[in-house]
């Protein structure tokens, strides 16, 4: 739980787009991973994570639909990585990972957003996901603007 905590308090404080604000309290990094752990704990959400030399230097969450009509799809979540060990292929490692566990479970469509001008925006488009559109306004970024962000699709 604590390096978890800290990879999404360095995500947040390097400007990453992942729902939170920063400055990020531990307490709130903490929150939010027992949620995800419960989501885990109840069969729906899959965490996949990298490390390095012993180190947890990365993740990514994939969040099967629910419902009937969305057995086929699901939605990839939080790419994270340490700033310290971006530009090395890890969130393309991760992202590729993800698809084979997409597979796996038999989700052959996958989902998911960023915001405009991101890098995980070009990594998402390098790795072949189509875009789908833009949503206006849609996130509030770290200064309080209101920032655009972009939906992709891939069939995997």
């Amino acid at each position: 739980m604590d390096e978890l905590a800290a990879l999404l308090e360095d995500t947040v404080d390097g400007g990453a787009s992942v729902g939170f604000l920063p400055p990020l309290g531990v307490e709130e990094a903490r929150g939010y991973w027992g949620k995800v752990c419960d989501a885990i704990d109840s069969g729906g959400r899959i965490l996949l994570a990298a490390r390095q030399a012993g180190r947890l230097i990365g993740s990514v969450q994939l969040d099967p639909a629910g419902m009937p009509n969305g057995s086929h799809r699901a939605e990839v979540m939080k790419l994270m990585v340490a700033r310290e060990a971006r530009r090395q292929g890890i969130g393309r490692a991760l992202m590729r990972a993800i698809e084979e566990e997409s597979r796996r479970i038999g989700r052959s469509l996958l989902v998911l957003d960023t915001r405009v001008g991101d890098a995980a925006e070009r990594l998402y488009q390098d790795i072949g996901y189509r875009r789908a559109g833009v949503i206006p306004r849609y996130a509030r970024g770290g200064s309080g603007e209101l920032q655009d962000t972009v939906i992709f699709y891939k069939f995997v």
